[in-house]
C-alpha cells in the first residue's frame, strides 16, 4: 500500500486516486489475496445452498470480507439465518437488522427460499463482480486504516449512487456522518426523531444529485476541506497544550518559573508534521 498516514486528507486522497489502479493490482497479486481469489473462483460454482457456503470455510470468509463483515465471521449461525431469511417479509431477520451490510449481502448472493438454490454462482460475470467487490473492500480498508478521512471519502463514493431516499442515508452510520459533516448539519441532530432528521437532510441536499459524479465530488471536496481544517485546529491546540505541560513540569518543586509562549510559533505548526 502507498503510505498516506500523517498526510492531510486532501493530499492523501490525491495520492490514493492517482495510484488506485496500481494498488488494486497489488492486492490481486499478493500471495494472501491471490490465493483467496483463486479458491473462490474454483469452488463457488458448486455452491447451491446457504448450508454449502457455511460448510466451506474459505468461501465463507471470502464472502464476509467482500461485504466488510470480517468482524462478524464468528457469528456463523446468525449469518446462516440472515441468508435464509425471506427478504419480502418485513419481520424476517434480514429486515430487522439495522446494519445495511447484511441486506446487501443477502441481495447480492441471491439464494432462493430457505437458502436453497442459487444460479448466480454459475455466472462468470457474477463471480468476477464478487472478486472486484472483494478487492475494492481490501483497498478501502487499507486506506481507512491509514487515514480515516480518506477511507470515509472512498466509502461515500462507493455508496452515493445507491441512495434512493433519506432513510437509506440515515440507516448507514458512516454515510450519514459523512453528509452531516459535508452539509454542516450538527451532530446533535442524531437525537431527533428519524423523520425530522430526514426532513433536515432533504432540506440541505437534493438527493438526486448523488447520482451525478460531479456533484458527488463537490461534496467530497467540502468534506475534505472541513476535515482538514478541523484536524489542523486540533493539531495546533495539542501543540499549545504540550508547551503548557512542559512549563508546568519545569516549575515543579514550588519554584516560580516564568515562561514565554510564542503564539506565532504555535500557529505556524506545519499542517503536515510527519510528511
Amino acid at each position: 500500500m502507498i503510505p498516506i498516514s500523517g498526510m492531510n486528507a486532501r493530499l492523501g486522497l490525491q495520492l490514493v486516486d492517482a495510484t488506485s489502479a496500481r494498488q488494486a493490482e497489488m492486492i490481486r497479486n499478493s500471495a494472501q489475496h491471490a490465493r483467496a481469489i483463486t479458491t473462490f473462483r474454483d469452488r463457488v460454482s458448486a455452491i447451491e445452498t446457504v448450508d454449502q457456503l457455511m460448510a466451506d470455510r474459505d468461501l465463507y470468509v471470502f464472502v464476509m470480507k467482500a461485504f466488510d463483515l470480517e468482524d462478524q465471521i464468528f457469528g456463523k449461525a446468525m449469518i446462516g439465518k440472515v441468508l435464509k431469511s425471506d427478504i419480502g417479509d418485513r419481520s424476517s431477520l434480514v429486515n430487522r437488522l439495522t446494519d445495511p451490510r447484511f441486506r446487501e449481502m443477502h441481495e447480492v448472493l441471491g439464494f432462493g427460499p430457505n437458502g436453497v438454490g442459487n444460479l448466480n454462482t454459475l455466472s462468470r460475470k457474477w463471480r468476477e463482480a464478487m472478486v472486484d467487490r472483494y478487492v475494492q473492500r481490501q483497498f478501502i480498508n487499507a486506506q481507512a486504516d491509514q487515514n480515516e478521512t480518506v477511507g470515509s471519502v472512498l466509502e461515500f463514493r462507493r455508496k452515493a449512487g445507491t441512495v434512493r431516499n433519506a432513510f437509506d442515508i440515515l440507516k448507514d452510520r458512516q454515510l450519514a456522518g459523512f453528509l452531516r459533516t459535508a452539509l454542516g448539519i450538527p451532530e446533535e441532530t442524531v437525537q431527533l426523531d428519524i423523520d425530522r432528521q430526514a426532513e433536515i437532510l432533504r432540506g440541505k441536499l437534493d438527493l438526486g444529485k448523488l447520482q451525478d459524479p460531479k456533484e458527488v465530488e463537490k461534496l467530497v471536496a467540502r468534506y475534505v476541506a472541513i476535515s482538514d481544517a478541523t484536524n489542523a485546529a486540533a493539531l495546533q491546540q495539542n501543540a499549545a497544550v504540550q508547551l503548557m505541560n512542559g512549563a508546568l513540569a519545569a516549575g515543579a518543586g514550588g519554584r516560580f518559573v516564568p515562561v514565554t509562549i510564542d503564539i506565532a510559533a504555535i500557529s505556524a505548526t506545519p499542517r503536515l508534521p510527519y510528511a
